[in-house]
Protein backbone atom coordinates (compact mmCIF):
# COMPACT_ATOMS: atom_id res chain seq x y z
CA UNK A 1 0.00 0.00 0.00
CA UNK A 2 1.37 3.39 -0.95
CA UNK A 3 1.76 6.24 1.48
CA UNK A 4 -0.73 9.05 1.41
CA UNK A 5 0.46 12.46 0.35
CA UNK A 6 0.17 15.26 2.87
CA UNK A 7 -2.72 17.68 2.50
CA UNK A 8 -0.12 20.37 1.75
CA UNK A 9 1.20 18.31 -1.18
CA UNK A 10 -2.32 17.61 -2.43
CA UNK A 11 -3.26 21.30 -2.34
CA UNK A 12 -0.09 22.15 -4.26
CA UNK A 13 -0.75 19.55 -6.97
CA UNK A 14 -2.36 20.25 -10.31
CA UNK A 15 -3.78 16.69 -10.44
CA UNK A 16 -5.14 14.44 -7.69
CA UNK A 17 -6.38 10.86 -7.34
CA UNK A 18 -9.92 9.88 -6.44
CA UNK A 19 -8.77 9.05 -2.91
CA UNK A 20 -7.35 12.54 -2.58
CA UNK A 21 -10.65 13.97 -3.84
CA UNK A 22 -12.36 12.11 -1.00
CA UNK A 23 -10.04 13.86 1.45
CA UNK A 24 -10.54 17.26 -0.20
CA UNK A 25 -14.33 17.15 -0.52
CA UNK A 26 -15.58 14.74 2.14
CA UNK A 27 -17.63 12.98 -0.55
CA UNK A 28 -17.61 9.17 -0.36
CA UNK A 29 -15.34 7.20 -2.69
CA UNK A 30 -18.29 5.25 -4.11
CA UNK A 31 -20.11 8.49 -4.95
CA UNK A 32 -17.06 9.94 -6.73
CA UNK A 33 -16.57 6.67 -8.59
CA UNK A 34 -20.23 6.78 -9.69
CA UNK A 35 -19.86 10.40 -10.85
CA UNK A 36 -16.76 9.40 -12.82
CA UNK A 37 -18.55 6.45 -14.44
CA UNK A 38 -21.48 8.72 -15.34
CA UNK A 39 -19.06 11.10 -17.06
CA UNK A 40 -19.61 13.92 -14.57
CA UNK A 41 -15.92 14.12 -13.57
CA UNK A 42 -13.41 14.31 -16.42
CA UNK A 43 -10.02 12.74 -15.77
CA UNK A 44 -6.69 11.97 -17.39
CA UNK A 45 -5.51 8.38 -17.33
CA UNK A 46 -1.84 7.52 -17.67
CA UNK A 47 -1.23 4.46 -19.82
CA UNK A 48 1.69 3.25 -17.73
CA UNK A 49 0.00 2.73 -14.37
CA UNK A 50 -3.70 3.23 -15.26
CA UNK A 51 -4.14 5.73 -12.42
CA UNK A 52 -6.88 8.25 -13.04
CA UNK A 53 -5.84 11.82 -12.30
CA UNK A 54 -8.34 14.62 -11.88
CA UNK A 55 -7.52 18.32 -12.36
CA UNK A 56 -7.75 19.39 -8.70
CA UNK A 57 -9.28 22.87 -8.82
CA UNK A 58 -11.74 22.24 -11.63
CA UNK A 59 -12.89 18.91 -10.19
CA UNK A 60 -13.38 20.19 -6.63
CA UNK A 61 -15.44 23.05 -8.06
CA UNK A 62 -17.48 20.65 -10.20
CA UNK A 63 -18.14 18.33 -7.23
CA UNK A 64 -19.41 21.30 -5.22
CA UNK A 65 -21.70 22.23 -8.12
CA UNK A 66 -23.03 18.67 -8.39
CA UNK A 67 -23.61 18.63 -4.63
CA UNK A 68 -25.59 21.88 -4.89
CA UNK A 69 -27.72 20.34 -7.65
CA UNK A 70 -28.35 17.26 -5.49
CA UNK A 71 -29.30 19.54 -2.59
CA UNK A 72 -31.88 21.08 -4.96
CA UNK A 73 -33.28 17.54 -5.43
CA UNK A 74 -32.14 17.28 -9.06
CA UNK A 75 -32.11 13.74 -10.44
CA UNK A 76 -29.07 12.14 -12.07
CA UNK A 77 -30.53 12.58 -15.59
CA UNK A 78 -31.27 16.24 -14.81
CA UNK A 79 -27.73 16.76 -13.52
CA UNK A 80 -26.32 15.11 -16.64
CA UNK A 81 -28.31 17.50 -18.83
CA UNK A 82 -27.32 20.55 -16.77
CA UNK A 83 -23.63 19.60 -16.87
CA UNK A 84 -23.75 18.98 -20.63
CA UNK A 85 -25.31 22.40 -21.19
CA UNK A 86 -22.77 24.01 -18.87
CA UNK A 87 -19.86 22.31 -20.66
CA UNK A 88 -21.10 23.57 -24.02
CA UNK A 89 -20.91 27.15 -22.76
CA UNK A 90 -17.39 26.81 -21.38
Amino acid sequence: MSRQRSMEAILASEYVTIGELVRLTGIRYSTLKFYTEEGFLPFVQEDTNLTRRYPREKTVERIAYIKSLRDQKKTIPQIREILQERDKRV
